[in-house]
């Protein structure tokens, strides 16, 4: 079998314009698909350890459902990942005022933010990868941002099961900018996801106050619910008393990486879910990684014949920091012209062969 991508209807959007969904397939069997409406992953079909494919990613089963209150389910987000207090920044003596969608704050780009624009698609594919290639321009002042922002994004599935994505993006004027993907996952395929077991490889998280946004603080998770450098269950310190996790109702929390080398791509998460033996490594090439809990997810949600109950999903977002553009201490976060934008982030998917082993490929068992 060789890499392969297709394309079908997605349905259309409220102004006429249709958007496409694009599947794509590596030589082993698994498979993605991706809309370019937002750039939402809807879906991605990988195997257990007794090689059955299930879909191990949260989403809904039309664009529609995409331009509601879709809580940015597998989309792209842009122009900045995660919160900028009360939807401001200063960038060269002059004051800016963003979209505010999160209480009195600004998340993710806006209401209209990348999550909701039709991408230009260009599918392509070889014998070893499938790829396709999105590309959008927000212009000068959308959801508030300066100047006009090229985005070139590139999904890639290869043979070694894992779906890389790399960002680029260049700015005819200085504007923060901070990308990734904010895909939900569950690798058992239902139920919660308190069972599964995570690691993060930090030595310290980035508290926030009762808007979710950072204090400023690098606080080491030494002894705390936020140590994850060796494996835990999502749901083993969930409920203790900590006003953080009060904050989030749950985890909704930033991490500082203890990067080996900056602007490499390196192991940012792992998560094992011990029934189906899958596991899911997030990589990143950023200073942080988001670990959200899915606290605010209700029955409310429903998509692809599931029901998207609290805590059904989690996602893990590489990104710089939360509000950097009002926090001079954190890594900065502005595109000037003249300069390139780049990120890489890949989800690596494979299976432990028995409870407590090393993970190891797995073949898919193919249908007759």
């Amino acid at each position: 079998m060789q890499a392969s991508i297709s394309s079908s209807p997605f349905g259309p959007l409220p102004d006429g314009r249709a958007a496409t969904l694009y599947t794509l397939r590596n030589r082993h069997g698994m498979q993605v698909s991706i809309s370019n409406l937002g750039g939402v992953i809807t879906s991605i079909l990988v195997p257990d350890r007794q090689g059955q494919l299930g879909d191990v990613c949260l989403g809904f089963d039309d664009a529609a459902a995409y331009m509601g209150e879709s809580h940015y389910f597998g989309a792209l987000i842009g122009r900045y990942g995660n919160r900028i207090a009360q939807g401001q920044f200063e960038l060269d003596g002059k004051r800016y005022q963003l979209d505010i969608n999160n209480g009195r704050h600004h998340l993710h780009g806006g209401r209209d933010g990348f999550h909701r624009r039709l991408w230009q698609a260009e599918p392509s594919a070889s014998a070893e990868t499938a790829t396709l290639t999105l590309r959008y321009r927000s212009p000068d002042g959308e959801q508030g941002y300066p100047g006009n922002l090229d985005v070139t994004v590139h999904y890639e599935l290869g043979s070694d099961n894992a779906l890389h994505i790399a960002f680029h993006a260049v700015s005819d004027q200085a504007t923060p900018v901070n990308l990734t993907n904010h895909a939900y996952f569950n690798l058992a395929g239902q139920g919660d996801i308190l069972g599964h077991e995570l690691t993060i490889p930090a030595d310290a998280y980035t508290p926030v106050d009762a808007g979710l946004i950072p204090t400023g603080e690098l606080r080491a998770v030494q002894g705390s619910a936020f140590d994850f450098r060796t494996p835990a269950a999502i749901g083993s310190r969930i409920n203790h008393e900590d006003q953080q996790l009060a904050y989030g109702s749950g985890y909704d929390h930033n991490f500082a990486l203890n990067r080996q080398q900056q602007g490499t791509l390196e192991l940012a998460a792992r998560v094992r879910e011990p029934v189906s033996g899958r596991v899911l490594e997030v990589w990143g090439q950023g200073p942080g990684v988001q670990f959200y809990s899915g606290n605010f997810l209700s029955e409310a949600l429903q998509g692809k014949g599931r029901v998207y109950r609290f805590r059904s999903g989690f996602c893990l977002e590489p990104q710089h920091f939360p509000d950097a553009p009002n926090q001079p201490q954190f890594a900065s976060t502005i595109l000037r012209p003249g300069s390139e934008y780049r990120t890489r982030m890949a989800y690596r998917f494979s299976t432990d062969a028995a409870a407590g082993s090393a993970p190891a490929a797995c073949p898919v068992q193919q249908s007759s």
